[in-house]
């Protein structure tokens, strides 16, 4: 966090324009850019970081729940359960997929295992990359841009201090053999 801090002050002291665009989230109170036209809701905006999701989730489980709270709600939700109780095991999705060879099976699961070692980031979280580069920069970046940066970066040690063989040990920790 005092990493993310020190990046974002020097930010700000050398580009004095974004200083407008800089604002806390009512949540957790993280300070964060964000794009000059939110400039009139500044003080709503949550951060990118997991606040946007939560809240809108929050807010879906409010909207949800007053929905089916009242009379009407409750009718149709009524009956969406006794249409769920009619349906037989395999119109319910058992029996839907065809089954694929093992062979076939086994190339999937080593290509998920794949993916796994190399975690791609949030497509909200690149987004906000992207802007944040375009404010920074003066210049639009595309989505396969930020990639190849993160890439790039997230090969790099750490900026703190360390042994190299607590580098070591971190790497072997995100990507174990």
């Amino acid at each position: 966090m005092l990493e993310y801090y020190v990046v974002l002050r020097s930010v700000l002291a050398a580009k004095a324009y974004l200083r407008r665009c800089r604002t806390r989230c009512p949540d957790c109170g993280i300070f964060f850019l964000t794009h000059p036209c939110n400039f009139h809701q500044r003080g709503q905006i949550r951060c990118p970081f997991g606040c946007r999701a939560e809240h809108r989730r929050r807010e879906a489980i409010a909207r949800s729940q007053g929905y089916y709270g009242g009379e009407l709600g409750k009718e149709i939700k009524k009956k969406l359960n006794q249409r769920r109780c009619r349906l037989p095991a395999k119109a319910a999705g058992q029996g839907r997929m065809p089954t694929r060879p093992a062979s076939r099976r086994r190339a999937k699961r080593r290509r998920t295992a794949a993916k796994v070692r190399c975690a791609k980031p949030s497509p909200a979280m690149l987004q906000h990359v992207r802007m944040v580069i375009r404010l920074i920069e003066g210049r639009r970046v595309s989505r396969r841009q930020v990639l190849l940066l993160l890439a790039k970066i997230l090969r790099q040690h750490t900026l703190t201090r360390r042994k190299p063989m607590d580098h070591a040990v971190l790497w072997l920790h995100k990507r174990p053999p």
